[in-house]
């Protein structure tokens, strides 16, 4: 698996090891962290555009970053092509490099709404959203599934038509909307896609280790791979994949993740966010099971701090 830069628009990306927006997880400080490790891309949580439109402040959180943020990508949901583009367009998101579409979201709710996933069943839509968003005058890319139902895939289709609307790179996750987030990918869609489209394709979907991340770039021929909730459980997969030196441990990153949330929000967010981390990074670790429970009941980030340097020390 080669490692190189990634060209996006206007933007040269250091990397073609994307990390993937996953709501709860990927605000701020875990963005930081990614990028440090050799991320070449990373996105905020899936942002509501409608919510967005009406100044929900939840909404408006997730959108935190600094100057410091090397670059700054954004993704968005919606199903409304004048909404988008306002949002698109609006002062929020003025400091924002490149805009991700969300067309991919599984979940029963979004897709209800029209917004997500359901996006592929309306190819005209999906492209007037496409072409609203390009409006901004950033990079803009699109985030899908290989369709709808197992039984009938349609990535490659989906991809001539986001090139055709502007878009400047699109990442498929290799499982249709049925299969939500189980099943071995369809590598074979996933590489049609790529086959169709002249701008980058991002693989995602059923990468647990570096040998999957070497398989799926083999068997896709994508242009780059896209890690999502493994890198929450080892975000050392980015230093592995990109060989950039890291010389951390696990604790000096949740100690240094809790510094900088805890710099950036309130505490109460920042010991959400912390036991929802320190909870992954425990996984498959021997002899921690007996602390799960303490670390939901930390009330304090001083308890919390005592409990890491006890679970991972």
């Amino acid at each position: 698996m080669e490692i190189n830069k990634l060209r996006v628009g206007g933007l040269l990306l250091p990397s073609n090891i994307l990390m993937a927006p996953l709501a709860g997880y990927t605000s701020y400080p875990f963005r930081m962290l990614a990028y440090g490790l050799g991320a070449g891309l990373c996105f905020t949580e899936m942002v509501s555009a409608n919510a967005l439109k009406y100044q929900d402040r939840a909404n408006k959180l997730l959108l935190f970053t600094t100057k410091d943020e090397p670059i700054k990508a954004v993704q968005l949901l919606g199903g409304s092509p004048a909404i988008m583009e306002e949002m698109a367009k609006s002062s929020l998101l003025e400091g924002f490099d490149l805009i991700d579409i969300n067309m991919g979201c599984p979940v029963p709710n979004v897709f209800k709404s029209g917004e997500g996933s359901a996006l592929m069943l309306d190819m005209p839509r999906a492209s007037a959203i496409i072409r609203a968003c390009k409006k901004s005058g950033k990079p803009v890319s699109v985030k899908c599934r290989t369709g709808i139902r197992e039984d009938e895939m349609f990535a490659a289709e989906f991809a001539r038509m986001c090139e055709y609307s502007g878009a400047d790179m699109v990442t498929i996750h290799g499982r249709s909307r049925s299969m939500m987030y189980g099943g071995t990918p369809c590598y074979q869609e996933i590489a049609q896609a790529k086959a169709a489209v002249s701008i980058p394709v991002i693989a995602n979907g059923g990468i647990f280790c570096a040998a999957q991340a070497h398989e799926m770039i083999e068997r896709t021929g994508a242009d780059g791979i896209m890690v999502a909730r493994y890198a929450l459980e080892n975000p050392f997969i980015f230093s592995e994949l990109t060989q950039k030196p890291c010389g951390r441990t696990i604790l000096d990153i949740l100690l240094d993740q809790m510094e900088l949330a805890a710099a950036c929000y309130d505490e109460s967010f920042t010991l959400v966010y912390m036991r929802k981390l320190a909870s992954y990074a425990m996984k498959k670790r021997k002899g921690t099971k007996k602390y799960k429970a303490q670390l939901y009941q930390t009330g304090s980030l001083k308890e919390l701090q005592e409990l890491l340097l006890a679970i991972f020390s």
